[in-house]
């Protein structure tokens, strides 16, 4: 099945900003947009998908930190060449594969997906519920005025990135600050999400078939879970 014309348009109208490609040329996105999904809480389909990719990311890991896999280190330097400190705010796949010793948080079915191929194949991934999305998503270098939502102390809470930070937004404010670190509240997949962008994030250690391979890895786990969903995907690059 083909995605609606609504989903199809906000593919279509993914962009980067050249200043993003400018601080880091060799980056490239692949952005998936998925309909028709089967929303829930985790169950055994999406544990044995995440314990799965939890055995791989250990076998990878050895005895080492993350930061000795090529791909993650390539994500420390360029969050340090907009000025972010990766020992404080760690890229994604940073973060998560320095939880996998003691195993994942189980979230829902989508998320656990997402979260599987991010540490099996070693590139920060985000999942965020398009029905909550203005307009399509932007990678820009902020200007620091736009609003982030989030929650501290348990309150919900308008932040605003640091001018120059990398982020993905929409038409309403930014979705995901320092590129892939932390999502906004608006757009987290829930157990209701049944349509949904998820962002798969590679430089060149991961290889354009590394990005592809990572999609078409998510593209089956999410298949598994919804046999009737719809996937559209496109490849942004410099």
């Amino acid at each position: 099945m083909s995605l609606s014309p609504r989903t199809a348009d906000l593919l279509a109208g993914v962009t980067i900003a050249p200043e993003v490609h400018d601080l880091v040329p060799d980056y490239r996105a692949l952005i998936v947009m998925a309909e028709g999904l089967t929303p829930g809480p985790s169950d055994e389909t999406s544990e044995a998908i995440l314990a799965a990719a939890e055995k791989r990311a250990r076998e990878l890991l050895g005895d080492n930190s993350p930061e000795h896999l090529p791909h993650v280190e390539e994500w420390r330097a360029a969050y340090r060449a907009f000025g972010a400190k990766p020992q404080r705010t760690r890229p994604s796949v940073d973060a998560l594969l320095r939880r996998v010793a003691g195993g994942l948080p189980r979230i829902n079915r989508l998320t656990d997906a997402y979260n599987a191929v991010s540490i099996a194949h070693v590139l920060p991934l985000g999942g965020e519920d398009l029905s909550a999305y203005a307009g399509s998503p932007a990678l820009v270098r902020a200007s620091g005025d736009e609003a982030f939502e989030t929650v501290a102390a348990g309150e919900a809470v308008v932040e605003h990135p640091a001018a120059g930070e990398v982020v993905w937004r929409d038409e309403r404010g930014v979705t995901c600050r320092m590129w892939n670190w932390r999502q906004c509240r608006r757009t987290l997949l829930t157990e209701e999400t049944t349509e949904a962008v998820f962002i798969l994030d590679g430089l060149g250690a991961l290889g354009a078939d590394g990005l592809e391979a990572a999609g078409d890895a998510l593209i089956e786990h999410l298949t598994m879970l919804s046999p009737g969903a719809s996937f559209g995907r496109r490849t942004l690059s410099r």
